[in-house]
């Protein structure tokens, strides 16, 4: 079976500056309403929308509305952490078909939440 493979070091500076920003949103009045370029010209929401409003509500500890908005973000914001505080770790292997099963999950569950199903 084939596999990914993600070299955790690559990503580690990027997970700590994101985790930074976020923790400094949390203090700062963030305008939530950037609409998705997809859903603004189609109508359709792409499998990422509600991404920045699931992590900034996991940063500001509500997993419920985290959830609610995309799992994904309660998913990357755990992966982060992860990344950032197991500093030995260097390499995460994935089964090749997780991301796109990931991807199309996402998907399906923000167009039920749009009720496009």
């Amino acid at each position: 079976m084939r596999t990914r493979e993600i070299v955790v070091r690559d990503w580690r500076g990027a997970g700590a500056a994101a985790a930074a920003a976020l923790a400094g949103a949390v203090f700062l009045p963030v305008e939530l309403g950037v609409l998705c370029p997809l859903r603004r010209v189609t109508g359709v929401p792409c499998p990422l929308c509600g991404m920045t409003t699931s992590v900034l509500a996991m940063v500001q500890l509500d997993p419920i509305a985290a959830i609610r908005a995309n799992p994904g973000g309660v998913v990357l914001v755990l992966a982060a952490l992860i990344v950032v505080l197991r500093p030995r770790m260097s390499i995460v292997r994935l089964p090749g078909w997780a991301p796109n099963v990931a991807l199309g999950a996402m998907w399906l569950w923000e167009l039920r939440r749009f009720s496009y199903l």
